[in-house]
């Protein structure tokens, strides 16, 4: 087994250092995945089998919860890919059903029969916003491609379940949290530097 790299670091600080990744900005993350191996990029499967990129990333706390581990134990997890079952890039049908399947490559903001099905069946909550981005993203990645209902459906109990900002929405949750001071962008680069300085000293 690897050493996890976090061992080098004393215990009073480990804890510390973990919360702290979430000042890292997307740039100083995929620096450091680059740097070791750690995948951060979204790849698909095809009908024939074959492993291609999608041209986007994993969110932010998808990513910091890869270096987490990686870091708590030397194991580097395996990037998300979407099977081919859940791929699917034909244009949406133009009347839309609650029984449709919502296939990624399908997923388009802009079609004003999609987002006036979704509003429907969520009795006009609907919003285009990061729950629906990760929600539809988590389907996929788990190998399923929900049907509208069961998505509207889902959109709705995480929409009621999300009352604090994600922690890795480091200004959000710090302002939620009244802990934002005036010079917050300093206090970012600040925390990050020494996050990247302690990674550096523990990463033999």
């Amino acid at each position: 087994m690897p050493r996890p790299p976090i061992s080098n670091l004393p215990k009073a600080q480990r804890q510390s250092l973990l919360d702290d990744l979430n000042y890292l900005n997307m740039a100083e993350i995929k620096s450091f995945c680059k740097r070791h191996s750690i995948p951060h990029a979204i790849a698909m499967k095809t009908k024939d089998g074959r492993t291609r990129r999608t041209g986007e990333d994993d969110r932010k706390g998808v990513i910091l919860e890869r270096i987490r581990h990686f870091l708590q134990t030397g194991v580097v997890l395996e990037q998300t890919r979407f099977p081919s079952s859940v791929v699917c890039f034909e244009p949406l049908p133009e009347n839309l059903a609650a029984g449709d399947s919502l296939f990624y490559g399908q997923y388009d903001q802009t079609n004003r029969s999609m987002i006036a099905l979704l509003k429907d069946l969520t009795d006009g909550k609907f919003k285009n916003g990061a729950i629906a981005r990760i929600l539809a993203r988590d389907f996929w990645a788990s190998g399923r491609a929900p049907t509208f209902r069961e998505y509207a459906a889902a959109w709705l109990r995480a929409a009621a379940e999300h009352t604090r900002p994600n922690p890795e929405w480091a200004f959000l949750s710090d302002r939620a949290a009244r802990t934002a001071p005036l010079n917050w962008k300093q206090l970012r680069a600040d925390k990050a530097a020494k996050v990247i300085e302690t990674l550096n000293e523990i990463i033999l």
